[in-house]
């Protein structure tokens, strides 16, 4: 089963937000590519468009949008994404991620394009007390 760690960035606020997608909302997301636009209701914001700005897969190696595909590449970069030189005109190769989501990738970005009605910090906190009381719910029906 695929899972996903989907880091939420509202530009309003400027605040991110980390939201674990698994099941058939995560197996929505596989195939699409970076600069696509879901709908929020994949990671539980129902209301909300979302743009999927990057990512990195299970050993850490970024996406980068302008390479097609899902496989993981090495490239020679001067600059950019996944390489910061220290000293002008340095080039290294470096291991890339291609553009499309894939079972690989384990955290997706993603920036709100449209907000919903309700804030991200209600909904978010809204599905923690749910969890929290089937939690002791369960603990009660042990004892």
């Amino acid at each position: 089963m695929v899972e996903f760690k989907v880091v939420v960035n509202d530009i309003q606020t400027g605040k991110s937000y980390n939201i674990s997608v698994s099941g058939h909302h995560a197996n929505s997301l596989i195939g699409k590519k970076i600069n696509d636009e879901v709908d929020g209701i994949f990671v539980s914001l129902p209301g909300y468009k979302l743009q999927i700005t990057g990512g990195t897969d299970k050993d850490g190696f970024p996406m980068r949008h302008d390479i097609p595909g899902s496989t993981r590449r090495r490239l020679l970069l001067s600059k950019g994404l996944g390489f910061k030189p220290k000293e002008r005109g340095k080039r290294k190769k470096k291991s890339v991620r291609g553009n499309t989501i894939n079972q690989e990738i384990v955290q997706v970005n993603m920036k709100v394009m449209k907000p919903g009605t309700k804030p991200i910090d209600e909904i978010i906190k809204g599905e923690g007390k749910t969890e929290a009381k089937e939690e002791s719910k369960e603990k009660k029906e042990e004892q």
